[in-house]
């Protein structure tokens, strides 16, 4: 068998042994993920509302639920999805007009909307425990 004609052993595609995880990929694939959240987390509200009006008791335990260390993880993690989903939308925004598609402006803003959405998380976090 001559060199032309033998089988080629080697990736047909990029495998993630080949590359490494680039920020924007990640926060792409972070951003279809906290959409995701959402939905579930919208899910949550709605059976909180549920709860809410069928009787005192039932809501009692949902909010035993809410007040308890898994809820309020989950409700931490929840608000961080919200943050994060709202402001890498507004990121694409910039992108749909035209703004940020160099590799240093896309790096920046990738790492101002994780810094504001953790931000607004722990503020949120903040002034909520302060009103219960």
């Amino acid at each position: 068998m001559s060199v032309a004609n033998r089988p080629v052993h080697r990736p047909l595609s990029p495998h993630l042994q080949v590359y490494r995880p680039q920020l924007t990929s990640v926060l792409s694939i972070l951003h279809r993920g906290t959409g995701m959240a959402l939905s579930v987390g919208a899910l949550y509200l709605a059976t909180w509302v549920v709860y809410a009006s069928a009787s005192p008791k039932t809501y009692a335990l949902f909010q035993g639920f809410n007040t308890s260390i898994l809820g309020r993880i989950f409700l931490a993690g929840w608000l961080f999805c919200l943050f994060y989903h709202l402001c890498n939308g507004i990121r694409h925004l910039f992108w749909d007009a035209g703004y940020g598609f160099e590799l240093k402006d896309a790096y920046r803003s990738g790492w101002i909307v994780v810094g504001v959405s953790a931000v607004a998380t722990l503020v949120s976090w903040i002034v909520g425990l302060s009103l219960a």
